[in-house]
């Protein structure tokens, strides 16, 4: 019923989604032009939120559960599994408080409205996986910007998308030089459930009707451990409570 129901529901969540991407691509570069980063970030929150009001349009929900109060006067590296492309905007508009920027393919920073624009723009670090050495460039100078800035960063270790939801191994990768790099940083896991079942059938028919998950779990403080270890403690948490909400 709920593959039955994608065919139906599908085509009005790719028509809205559609709609945001075209209608915030101008506001992003507008807001840029006259209000410099803030009023850009503000317009890429609300972007995201309405991308995330689309998933509604399906019969899905978006549960976003923060268990610990975070600081804001320090950068955070948020570590977190990945699931599908929809894991995406929950994390942007519920951690816009912290400025999360994200380590994304440089490949998606040309040809799609409003996602590419803010790739480009927003401060993350766009990284071609062909050419490490670019890559480490990209992502020292991304922890430039969380020194400077207080800036927070999104990670998914796994390098790829679970796209049964089963937890892939964590790489050290970019965590290790955002550590290394940014001494005060707070790591901070986020367990994602559910989102890959959005995606079950691929792209047509969307899956409906089902409850996503999003949970920030205890903050783990990076420099009393070495950092495969701290990595380590982040990927059992995610899969702890992953199992716990499916077992």
């Amino acid at each position: 019923m709920r593959k039955i129901l994608g065919y139906i529901l599908s085509p009005i969540h790719y028509l809205a989604f559609g709609f945001f991407l075209l209608l915030f691509h101008p506001l992003q570069w507008l807001s840029l032009k006259l209000g410099g980063y803030e009023a850009h970030k503000k317009t890429v929150d609300i972007f995201n939120l309405c991308l995330l009001a689309t998933y509604y349009l399906l019969g899905n929900s978006v549960r976003f559960t923060r268990r610990f109060d975070l600081p804001t006067d320090r950068p955070i590296l948020f570590i977190s599994n990945h699931q599908s492309m929809y894991d995406i905007p929950p994390l942007i508009y519920f951690l816009r408080k912290y400025h999360a920027k994200f380590i994304s393919k440089i490949e998606l920073t040309k040809g799609i409205p409003s996602i590419s624009f803010n790739l480009k723009h927003g401060g993350g670090a766009n990284i071609d996986r062909k050419d490490s050495k670019q890559a480490i460039a990209e992502i020292l100078k991304l922890a430039q910007r969380m020194k400077a800035n207080n800036w927070s960063a999104v990670i998914f270790p796994e390098g790829t998308r679970a796209k049964t939801g089963n937890l892939k191994p964590f790489s050290a990768g970019g965590v290790a030089t955002i550590i290394k790099k940014v001494p005060n940083v707070l790591v901070v896991p986020v367990a994602i459930n559910n989102s890959w079942k959005m995606v079950q059938y691929g792209t047509y028919p969307l899956n409906t009707f089902i409850n996503m998950s999003w949970t920030v779990l205890r903050p783990i403080e990076p420099q009393d451990a070495s950092i495969e270890d701290v990595i380590k403690e982040a990927e059992d948490a995610i899969r702890n409570h992953i199992q716990s909400l499916n077992s």
